[in-house]
């Protein structure tokens, strides 16, 4: 026993020594992040830039070890609202959160939403995108040109859907090209789904005339041939994609889309933290700065109270543009 006793002492001690620096954050380390039992929710269907954000971001922190067993589920149904309140109503659960972006902001205007943002805690924003203009591949209109010389001679006639409620960005969008074409938003004839998912089987099934959906959305889409881009709407072109801006084709108007993440009201301090530090930690990730890059996105990260007085202002300007608009 004399012998085996210091042995045994040894080998402990050196297993104290060898053991942490063998353990990976996927081996179950504590990375400041780990929020076991996780779930994000997406507040419209499968297939659209609320759904594709959530996923992307939960496959990421999985993949940079961060956390794990991360559940995305889809609550839809009006514009993003029905998900809203269902988060409101979950009070201090430090364990649920929503992908969203400016369409909510706009759905709980249109909708006249009995639960607003107000209502939540916001914990990030993510992303900006760029919407794009798209029809199918045999679509007559072959640039943004012959397209809305069309839509000012009938614009009932030139059906154009969105994959959000009236005043998400999907909207907001074709009634800013609208105006800046000379034709009243009043008169356009926008067909709403929900999410990019429907809205992509309305373009291919020629129910719409042309769609405006975010980039990330469609990119495979476009890469296979199946449908055309006409323009994107942002400031600036989108490398990869041959397409002009709206100010290039003429239409003297630009616009930009966000996503991000907000809570259930009523967390403590410390599980707000615990978000924005798996946030903040997925942000400085090289499986995060890939999936930007591949899905077109642009970096607009902002947390906390940063990203909370950014949500007042988004629904100040979504009310006012909407009243601009006569909608």
């Amino acid at each position: 026993m004399r012998l085996r006793t210091p042995l045994a002492l040894a080998g402990a001690a050196l297993l104290v020594l060898v053991g942490p620096p063998l353990l990976s954050p996927g081996d179950g380390a504590d990375t400041g992040a780990r929020i076991p039992g996780l779930r994000f929710m997406v507040p419209n269907t499968p297939g659209g830039g609320y759904d594709i954000t959530a996923r992307t971001a939960a496959k990421n922190a999985e993949d940079a070890g961060l956390t794990s067993g991360i559940e995305v589920f889809n609550l839809p149904g009006a514009g993003g609202t029905v998900g809203l309140a269902r988060l409101a109503a979950d009070h201090g659960n430090g364990k649920v959160a929503m992908s969203m972006g400016l369409g909510v902001v706009g759905a709980v205007h249109t909708n006249k939403a009995p639960k607003t943002l107000a209502d939540t805690t916001p914990v990030v924003r993510l992303t900006e995108e760029q919407d794009i203009v798209v029809v199918a591949k045999d679509s007559p209109y072959e640039n943004l040109g012959q397209l809305v010389r069309a839509w000012r001679t009938n614009p009932a006639k030139v059906p154009v859907g969105g994959g959000s409620s009236p005043g998400g960005p999907d909207h907001l969008a074709p009634m800013l090209m609208a105006r800046a074409a000379g034709i009243k938003p009043k008169d356009v004839n926008y067909v709403p789904f929900d999410g990019g998912g429907e809205l992509l089987a309305s373009i291919l099934g020629d129910k719409v005339h042309f769609g405006v959906s975010g980039v990330g959305e469609y990119l495979d889409q476009i890469k296979a041939g199946e449908l055309r881009v006409l323009a994107v709407t942002g400031p600036r072109r989108v490398p990869g994609l041959n397409a002009p801006t709206l100010r290039e084709s003429g239409l003297d108007t630009d616009f930009t889309n966000w996503r991000g993440i907000v809570a259930p009201p009523g967390l403590t301090d410390a599980e707000r933290t615990k978000l924005i530090t798996l946030f903040e930690k997925l942000h400085a990730s090289k499986e995060w700065k890939d999936a930007l890059k591949k899905n077109g996105w642009d970096d607009a990260f902002l947390t906390g109270d940063e990203f909370g007085a950014f949500l007042d202002k988004e629904n100040t300007r979504v009310d006012s543009v909407l009243k601009e608009l006569g909608l």
